[in-house]
Parts: structure tokens; sequence; C-alpha cells
């Protein structure tokens, strides 16, 4: 099988990034670019994000999950501790989480340190969800092998049978980790591939470095 993708093409100009125009501070460059995908490209989904992680077999993994909380701190999101992606992260708390809107011709890429946030700030989320996605945490034994749908169609039966009536309370090996950033990268889409690019890295003293990148 082959195919020849050399004459796929796209141009980039919906916007550009200054480096004398933005803040000192990535988060809320962050929160400038979400809210505007948001607001003006309906066909994103805004808070998908890729993370990667370095997995116990060596090679690094992509997969994408939603990012459900942003604050100055870091960004948080939910799994299962278990998971294949849980015990990448025990094993080695360095990730990288990026996010690519196609309509605004944007990406931002953050490497950072992964850790569970506090027991009550899972519980809380936990409880905010819709039933059927607290029996599907419940129920699911993340990334392990089973024989067929059938048997997760079933375990989801009894499991709604066994808590009908009931509260759900979060399983202790679901919750969520807040990324710490140490380096945001902004990528704006340019004509002739001269794209914006501008790196924040983190320094000793918890101020940010800011410079441009070449395309």
């Amino acid at each position: 099988m082959e195919k020849d993708l050399s004459n796929y093409r796209k141009t980039y100009q919906k916007g550009e990034l200054l480096l004398k125009e933005v803040p000192e501070n990535p988060l809320e460059l962050f929160q400038k670019w979400f809210h505007e995908v948001d607001k003006h490209f309906a066909e994103d989904e805004t808070n998908a994000m890729t993370i990667s992680t370095i997995g116990l077999d060596g090679f690094p993994k992509n997969r994408v999950v939603l990012l459900k909380k942003y604050t100055y701190e870091g960004f948080i999101f939910y799994t299962n501790y278990k998971s294949e992606k849980g015990k990448a992260i025990k094993a080695n708390p360095n990730v990288c989480l990026s996010f690519f809107w196609h309509g605004a011709e944007r990406q931002v890429i953050i490497k950072g340190k992964a850790e569970k946030i506090p027991d009550n700030l899972s519980d809380g989320y936990f409880e905010s969800r819709p039933r059927g996605s607290q029996l599907g945490a419940l129920i699911s034994n993340q990334s392990e092998i089973v024989t067929d749908r059938v048997f997760l169609e079933t375990k989801l039966l009894n499991a709604e049978k066994q808590y009908e009536g009931k509260d759900i309370s979060r399983p202790n090996y679901w919750g969520g980790y807040i990324v710490k950033p140490v380096e945001i990268e902004f990528w704006q889409g340019r004509p002739n591939r001269l794209h914006d690019r501008i790196r924040y890295l983190l320094k000793e003293d918890y101020n940010w470095q800011i410079d441009r990148l070449s395309p």
C-alpha cells in the first residue's frame, strides 16, 4: 500500500503572534486563545488535547483526553490511575500536552510534570459527572484486555441494578491529575510556512523567559 501525500497543501493566514504583544505569563495567553477558539470556531472541540507519556516499555504514546480545568498552576484532566497512562505517569511524571485548533490555525504544546490532585477535588468532579459516566468509570478496568463488548455491557447492566437508587462514590483508582507546566509553546500558522512560534520557559525564580523560535 502506498499513497503520495506530497501535494497536500494548506495556506495559513488567519492570524499572527507577535513577541511584543504577548503577556508575561503564558497562562494568560492560553486563556485568551482558548476563549477565542471556543467562541469563533465551534467545529473544534476546544478542550480536546493530546497527552504524551513515556510508557513502561520505553516508548512514547499519545492519546486524546479532555481538559477539565486550567488555572495559573496548571492543566487538570481525569483518568483511571491504573490505566496505561496512569502507570506511565507514576513511573515518569514528565508529560507533554498539545492542543491543535485547526479552525484558528493554532497549536499549543505544553511540557510539564503531572501529579495527582487532592482526593476532595476528584470527589467533587466525580459527583458532577452524568450517572452513566460514573458507572463507566466504576466498571472499566481501563487498558485491560476484554473478551468482547458484551462483557462490558453485561458489567454495566449489573452495575446499574446494583446501584439503582443509590449514590455512586468515586472509586479510589480514578481521579484527576494536574500538569504543572515548565515550558509552553504557542504556534500560529502564517503564510509561506513562516509560522509564528513563541516559547515560554519557566526559570528558577518562577518567572518566564519568552523567546521567538524559527518556524
